[in-house]
């Protein structure tokens, strides 16, 4: 006796509208999330801050900043560090949104997504913009105090660099959810803090030019060189200034493709890491 034949199951189509409406109502939570947690967003601003008012200032008469691009003079190291600074909180937001995922994704509304008929590169690059819209309204906020510091760029650089701080914010939060998706606790975090963004951030151009580090050590310039972070920070300089650096354009789009791909393909149900763990979508 043969077995029954069922209909194949009908997938449903969704069209522009829902699209729209399943994205804005991830980003708007994301911005939710946001302004409930005030002590993030004050954290976000202090850390930076620490830095450009103590740590800058302590050091201005002893890392002086030669003629570079794309300074047309000599710069204040408040100046020359600002972009990093910038970079640093672009990258902790996408950590965070990445340790806000692995929440998300065990017991969270991100479990219930993930299960849902949208694709899974759309509900994460939903999330990744809800992150870098976050992002980008602390730069601006941050970029606000600077210019009582004396950092001053040209007016048309605040509107110049909002597409530079777009695709680092989401360079940046692709590796984030790149690293979500093998990160399995909470407590993890931490090992995320000591081993990703405070290298990144130390081997890169936010603190000093890679040729003061070059004329240090040669190993660790190269490291400065493969370290993605850096392409971000001098995306971000070059734009504040009304210029652009087409490499850094290029590395950091060929990265945030790079980043996002393979944080898709974990997330995968039937082939990424969430499916080897048995994770939400996945196979047990």
């Amino acid at each position: 006796m043969s077995a029954p034949a069922f209909p194949e199951p009908v997938t449903r189509r969704f069209g522009l509208a829902e699209y729209l409406r399943c994205m804005t109502g991830i980003v708007w939570r994301e911005g939710l999330r946001f302004i409930q947690q005030r002590g993030r967003f004050i954290a976000a601003l202090i850390r930076p801050l620490v830095w450009l008012f103590i740590f800058a200032a302590g050091f201005r008469s002893v890392l002086g900043v030669s003629i570079i691009p794309p300074y047309s003079t000599y710069v204040l190291y408040e100046v020359y560090i600002t972009p990093g600074l910038i970079g640093m909180i672009q990258l902790f937001n996408g950590m965070q949104s990445s340790l806000t995922m692995v929440y998300d994704r065990e017991v969270g509304t991100m479990r219930s997504l993930l299960v849902s008929p949208f694709p899974r590169w759309f509900l994460l690059t939903s999330k990744l913009f809800g992150g870098v819209a976050v992002s980008v309204l602390q730069v601006y906020v941050f970029l606000l105090i600077a210019w009582f510091w004396e950092v001053q760029p040209p007016i048309a650089g605040y509107f110049a660099v909002l597409p530079a701080l777009i695709l680092s914010g989401l360079m940046l939060g692709s590796l984030g959810l790149m690293l979500s998706s093998v990160i399995k606790q909470l407590e993890n975090f931490a090992g995320v803090m000591n081993f990703v963004i405070f290298p990144m951030f130390f081997l890169s151009s936010a603190l000093y030019p890679l040729w003061r580090m070059k004329e240090a050590s040669s190993f660790l310039h190269m490291i400065c060189q493969f370290n993605p972070f850096t392409y971000a920070v001098e995306l971000i300089r070059f734009a504040l200034y009304l210029e652009v650096e087409w490499f850094s354009l290029v590395v950091s789009l060929a990265c945030m493709v790079a980043f996002l791909a393979l944080a898709v393909f974990a997330y995968n149900p039937s082939k990424g890491l969430i499916a080897r763990r048995g994770g939400p979508g996945g196979a047990v």
